[in-house]
């Protein structure tokens, strides 16, 4: 029986610094959309990666449905909801960890749209989420709006519906390459992106952004398309190619803390006391549901 081969400090570094560039992704996108309308800047973002990135990635063997199911799940829906909701004044910190919400919300949807059994570890997972973002939800109030609340649940969700999308992607027999489908399904929200922001935002709006677009606009959108999209998912990916994801998945438990401590120490933002025992319950839950899936994996 071959022994594991254990994580190296090159590969634990490599980890923490997945968490570290997903976890400040939400400082980054908050600076972002004081500057770029957010539907244009979620055009912006995939735009520029799909720009470079094709050209050295190559394309995924899927069928462009599943591409393009993937686009509009994981991207227009999570990423258009995401930069809405921290516009329209959720937190970047709490964003990070409501969020996380699409464990659960993946639990539901797979229950209902692949028959997938949930185990009793799960449902506890299910109700302490709930009674997190219960407690978030009444907590709203000058530090965070219900309109962003109820946008990063929308977030949430889409992220969920990406994950059956993923899984249905394996069900019928086709190989997922992360960062393929990353890659080549980013040229599809562009123009969807494009024309939603163009109704909703103004064309007027986006004009006067592209005007007024600085150097610190373009390093957000450096790094959300390159850092957090091609590194972040590159390097996950093959620490996922490299050892068990037993090994590998608790590490995805830390983005949302340092999403918060982030947020804290760049932006200066505070939990109340019914956020901060929110997001405890939520993140508790979390763990709930990876330690199970570690058990049961």
């Amino acid at each position: 029986m071959n022994r594991p081969v254990p994580m190296t400090a090159r590969d634990v570094a490599q980890a923490l610094a997945i968490v570290l560039i997903w976890g400040v992704n939400f400082a980054v996108i908050k600076w972002g959309v004081h500057g770029v309308p957010p539907l244009l800047l979620g055009a912006l973002r995939f735009g520029t990666l799909a720009a470079v990135a094709v050209w050295f990635v190559p394309r995924p063997a899927l069928p462009w449905r599943w591409l393009i199911a993937y686009a509009l799940t994981v991207a227009v829906g999570q990423f258009g909801f995401l930069f809405c909701a921290i516009k329209f004044g959720m937190p970047a910190g709490l964003a990070s960890v409501v969020l996380q919400a699409q464990v659960f919300f993946t639990l539901v949807l797979g229950r209902w749209l692949a028959r997938e059994h949930w185990r009793r570890e799960q449902l506890f997972g299910l109700v302490l989420a709930l009674a997190g973002l219960f407690l978030i939800g009444i907590a709203h109030g000058s530090a965070m709006s219900v309109a962003g609340f109820v946008l990063t649940l929308l977030a949430a969700l889409s992220w969920g519906a990406s994950n059956i999308v993923v899984r249905l992607i394996g069900a019928a027999g086709h190989r997922i390459e992360p960062v393929g489908l990353v890659v080549w399904s980013s040229l599809i929200p562009p123009l969807p992106f494009l024309l939603l922001s163009w109704w909703l935002e103004g064309y007027d709006a986006d004009l006067e952004a592209l005007r007024h677009f600085s150097v610190g606009m373009l390093l957000v959108v450096l790094y959300l398309a390159f850092a957090a999209s091609l590194l972040g998912y590159g390097l996950w990916s093959r620490l996922l190619s490299r050892f068990p994801a037993n090994r590998v998945a608790p590490f995805s438990l830390l983005v949302p803390v340092i999403g918060l401590l982030t947020a804290w120490g760049l932006l200066g933002e505070q939990l109340t006391v019914l956020q901060a025992s929110g997001s405890v319950c939520l993140l508790a839950a979390l763990l709930v549901n990876t330690l199970s899936s570690l058990r049961r994996g």
